[in-house]
């Protein structure tokens, strides 16, 4: 979960970095209900088989556990589904004997909350109801109220804590930015809130507010590269190339399609051809070969991903939706973006591309020879 708001704030400080004046604004961030139950997963349901064992007496032959959680969105809320198994016994003998043994469904309503200092999203819940696998109410009353006591507070701890994520943001962010942007950058983790939360049928949407410059910054076009920059990228290229292809294979083997993997190599193919010509010069009053590629492949590539995430387990799965909340925080930037020098263009992909390669030339040379 950490990673996912590393990746939107990334995006964030990379445009707004070099401030003056500042105003706030803010970036709808959406949550998948499957980034939300990987959290709920990490945090609670840490046994076995993705199991919750909420209580148990000494002798365990008393217990009550959840598993296998669902989690979807119902009148503006979370709505999340567990399976209960719960067993009232003691022991006799050395051994347990079962007085009350029952399972069923636990089923939540949990309204999505920022706490008052805009830095925690937390869960309460608002409506608990539990039936038997045949859809009859719950009435032991003995285990109302030890789902009371006990299920409906584990199920409320749930959090996720953006102030977690702002060391790993800065150092993601330090590899991308001129070093002598590191007060800025500082400054601007520090502006990181939420401003709202709201859920609906696909996950929670968050606002993210920053502090960003009024005005945008002028920026000069980049120059084409040189013969010489040409032959440093294409060697850093070869590095994304084989990484990229890579992650190709892998997410066709992950979804067993032969058709996947062949509509994202041709999309990797354009992507060589594209930042090929972006570094090139070309005809400024001409369509831009990066910005081009970016709007028309993101159409092509969304689809995929999130047809190939819903059908992977949770953990695989996640990647892709990761990857897919971050690529919409670019998109949506570029819609708010272009007062403050959002640059999705072929100047932006040169200006980056000389960052990296003037941070792996000075990381070569601080690296002791063999």
């Amino acid at each position: 979960m950490n990673k996912h708001f590393i990746m939107a704030a990334l995006m964030l400080l990379m445009i707004f970095a070099k401030s003056g004046s500042a105003e706030q604004y803010s970036l709808p961030v959406k949550l998948n209900y499957s980034l939300i139950k990987k959290a709920l997963i990490t945090q609670l349901y840490t046994g076995a088989g993705n199991t919750a064992e909420l209580w148990n007496d000494r002798q365990r032959c008393s217990y009550l556990k959840l598993y296998n959680p669902r989690i979807s969105g119902q009148q503006r809320q979370v709505k999340l589904l567990n399976d209960i198994d719960a067993r009232f016994g003691t022991g006799l003998g050395g051994q347990c004997v079962t007085v009350f043994e029952w399972g069923g469904v636990l089923e939540t309503l949990q309204q999505p909350t920022i706490n008052k200092e805009q830095s925690v999203l937390s869960l309460p819940i608002t409506k608990v109801s539990a039936s038997d696998r045949y859809g009859q109410q719950l009435t032991n009353n003995q285990l109302q109220d030890l789902i009371k006591r006990v299920a409906e507070p584990r199920l409320s701890e749930v959090k996720i804590d953006l102030n977690k994520s702002r060391a790993g943001i800065e150092k993601t962010v330090a590899e991308f930015l001129p070093k002598e942007n590191a007060a800025e950058v500082k400054e601007a983790l520090n502006t990181l809130k939420f401003s709202g939360v709201d859920a609906d049928d696909s996950g929670i949407a968050v606002k993210l507010a920053f502090n960003a410059p009024a005005k945008a910054v002028a920026k000069k076009p980049a120059a084409a590269f040189s013969d010489a920059e040409q032959q440093q990228f294409q060697a850093t290229w070869k590095e994304w190339d084989q990484f990229l292809s890579k992650a190709i294979q892998q997410a066709s083997d992950d979804a067993k399609s032969p058709e996947l993997r062949d509509n994202l190599t041709e999309i990797l193919l354009e992507s060589r051809s594209a930042f090929q010509a972006g570094l090139k010069e070309h005809d400024p009053k001409g369509d831009d070969p990066v910005r081009l590629f970016f709007t028309q492949t993101w159409q092509r590539l969304a689809p995929a991903l999130q047809t190939l995430a819903k059908e992977l387990p949770e953990i695989q799965g996640l990647r892709y939706l990761t990857f897919i909340a971050a690529t919409d925080v670019i998109y949506e930037l570029d819609n708010i973006g272009a007062p403050f020098g959002l640059d999705i263009s072929s100047d932006g992909l040169r200006r980056l591309a000389r960052i990296l390669m003037a941070g792996k030339q000075q990381q070569a040379k601080a690296e002791p020879l063999q």
